[in-house]
């Protein structure tokens, strides 16, 4: 059982203001925002609803809406805790166009403080692609100022997702290239079919990443491998890139073609029975220490261990343990 929540949309002068910069008027656009209380739960599964219109607060003038280009999914049963960002961008490969991107910042924005959320996974539903980068088409229509502007919005959103506090899987079925790519190094971890294809190839297109793809591969592969791979644009294939440590699994693709998604949902299963509280403080912890000297980074995990320590699944886990049993934990 899975269930869908709805979107509502938001002018575009709304989201100037919340997001704090100002936004092209030309080809103005519906963003959706995700209701942070009071959502509606939907019956449903496969692809995700069109996203429906609704007055403004002043209940006199009603927008056309954008279909939804990015969705979620929360699952249920004993998957209760993982939810699933849906990519279903499908004439378009999932490219990163204006509203795809406005679309997906509303959903991780309403899942930075969603406390049932445990494990969150990023997949497609577009065969053979996982994100296919930049949307030149769009790109191509935008000046210097407007181009500039558009990938500092990206480089924030890929910030954003690094940023969630829960851990979040990248499964990645097919083509991830350049802004694709980006997108699933802002996630901790990252599952692959071996024939889905990577790489940051703005270097043939005469850029360089440019939403966090500079910074993060050197971290994840080394200095000396990323500068290799952003300077030649190579594309690698799932296998090669666990070897490179860039995936943290890598599976043979199956006749469904969603091989790296079934283990994601497996890599999630081994996270959710863990304590929440306690998985992301760990998060934190490895994030936040990794950037500074061994000195500070022990005094930050001190202070993450410091906040685990009064909860109550810190006492559930102890008290499990004594009376050997599974715990029940409840993010408390």
């Amino acid at each position: 059982m899975t269930v869908l929540l709805r979107r509502l949309p938001v002018s575009k002068c709304c989201l100037r203001r919340w997001l704090g910069v100002n936004l092209p008027e030309t080809n103005a656009r519906t963003f959706y925002l995700l209701p942070r209380d009071g959502a509606r739960p939907l019956a449903g599964g496969g692809c995700p609803l069109t996203a429906c219109s609704r007055a403004h607060s002043r209940g006199q003038h009603t927008e056309a809406s954008d279909p939804a280009e990015v969705d979620l999914k929360r699952l249920e049963g004993e998957d209760d805790g993982i939810v699933e960002v849906l990519m279903c961008r499908l004439k378009a490969r999932n490219a990163l166009g204006h509203v795809f991107v406005s679309q997906m910042r509303e959903l991780v924005f309403a899942l930075s403080n969603d406390s049932a959320a445990r494990v969150v996974i990023f997949r497609s539903l577009v065969p053979g692609v996982f994100c296919a980068g930049a949307d030149l088409k769009e790109r191509a229509l935008m000046n210097n100022a407007e181009s500039d502007l558009f990938v500092h919005g990206l480089r924030s959103l890929m910030t954003q997702i690094a940023l969630l506090p829960m851990p979040t899987i990248a499964a990645m079925d097919g083509v991830a290239l350049g802004g694709g790519l980006e997108l699933a190094l802002a996630c901790d971890l990252r599952t692959a079919a071996h024939s889905a294809q990577m790489g940051l190839i703005e270097t043939t297109r005469g850029l360089l990443p440019g939403a966090g793809g500079s910074q993060r591969l050197p971290r994840m592969v080394g200095i000396t491998l990323a500068k290799e791979l952003i300077f030649t644009g190579r594309r690698v294939g799932g296998q090669t890139a666990l070897e490179m440590g860039l995936v943290n699994r890598a599976v043979e693709q199956n006749q469904t073609g969603d091989a790296a998604h079934r283990e994601a949902l497996s890599l999630a299963r081994e996270i959710l029975p863990q304590g929440p509280v306690a998985v992301r403080m760990a998060k934190e912890a490895i994030n936040r220490g990794v950037e500074v000297d061994i000195s500070s980074a022990m005094a930050i995990e001190r202070m993450c261990y410091a906040r685990v320590i009064p909860t109550r699944d810190r006492q559930e886990g102890m008290a499990a343990f004594i009376e050997k049993r599974l715990p029940r934990y409840t993010g408390e």
